[in-house]
């Protein structure tokens, strides 16, 4: 898949940092995916087809097909317009469809993680005694001493 990404920049004529940036993720991360040490994740993957929708999916995840989409794409709208019955599903209140989930937000918005904390707690063990000592010859004996009590 990385050569396939390397394919895209240069259809864009983009380097490294200016790819990164178009996709929205550090260039470090690119680095890693282009070095091997990561493969690119769903979240990669979802940037490119947004940033380049031209490409095609099947393309970019499997190597199937041609790099750019030759049909274009079914919008969500003529899916979902009518019902098994062929039935017309009234028009929703536009004010809601600000809300709907395939209506993209014009930026991420990036929520800080919680600050989780942690507490330590330090166990005290009681020291371990010795019980046996061997030592062992080169002749292939041994001898045992065990501490009196």
């Amino acid at each position: 898949m990385k050569d396939r990404i390397l394919q895209i920049m240069q259809k864009e004529g983009l380097s490294n940092v200016e790819f990164a940036e178009k996709l929205g993720i550090s260039t470090s991360s690119l680095s890693h995916i282009f070095s091997g040490r990561n493969k690119p994740s769903l979240e990669v993957v979802m940037r490119i087809h947004k940033a380049c929708p031209y490409i095609n999916l099947n393309w970019l995840l499997y190597g199937d097909g041609e790099m750019e989409e030759t049909t274009s794409p079914i919008s969500h709208v003529d899916l979902f317009t009518q019902t098994p019955e062929n039935r017309e599903i009234p028009a929703e209140d536009p004010a809601s469809a600000d809300f709907r989930k395939e209506n993209p937000s014009g930026s991420p918005v990036y929520v800080p993680k919680e600050i989780v904390r942690e507490e330590v707690k330090y166990i005290e063990k009681p020291h371990p005694k010795i019980t046996e000592i061997r030592i062992f010859f080169d002749n292939g004996t041994y001898e045992v001493f065990k501490p009196e009590k």
